[in-house]
């Protein structure tokens, strides 16, 4: 596999990602990237079967339900979202920008696939644009499939 450059944003979702370690850096123990995206841009809720995630809130607020708690985070705190339960997010202020840790680190190159590189100025999406309902589905086959991650 070819070297990452990480300070490369990508376009996803609206909004935009950089990698800050890629799974090849750490022998694929994980994953490191910073999102920052628009209200709304939030997958359904899920549940990983391979991976544990953690999320870090840099700038808004995001409100994460794991299994049947919720916690809102504030800029400065985390949360850790374990295999194996179900888990989602909602971004409650206009944008979010939050670190993932996503460990072992396979599932990075999902966003990688359905992402583009950005040229310039990285920017979040003013008006809400949506994937068609052809993207989603291939996205969600491929996640479902590839990551074995699963929907409520």
């Amino acid at each position: 596999m070819e070297h990452t450059n990480t300070a490369q944003y990508r376009s996803y979702q609206g909004g935009y990602f950089k990698t800050l370690i890629a799974p090849e850096q750490a022998n694929n123990a994980l994953a490191l990237l910073e999102f920052t995206l628009p209200k709304g841009a939030e997958p359904p809720p899920h549940t990983h079967t391979n991976e544990d995630e953690t999320f870090y809130v840099l700038e808004g607020s995001i409100s994460v339900t794991i299994a049947d708690n919720t916690t809102i985070l504030e800029p400065g705190e985390a949360v850790f979202a374990p295999r194996n339960i179900p888990h989602s997010f909602q971004i409650l202020t206009e944008k979010a920008t939050l670190i993932n840790l996503i460990s072992p680190g396979s599932l990075w190159n999902f966003f990688i696939q359905f992402s583009a590189p950005v040229s310039g100025q990285p920017a979040i999406s003013t008006t809400p644009n949506p994937p068609p309902p052809d993207k989603i589905k291939q996205m969600q086959d491929v996640i479902s499939n590839e990551y074995k991650v699963i929907f409520a």
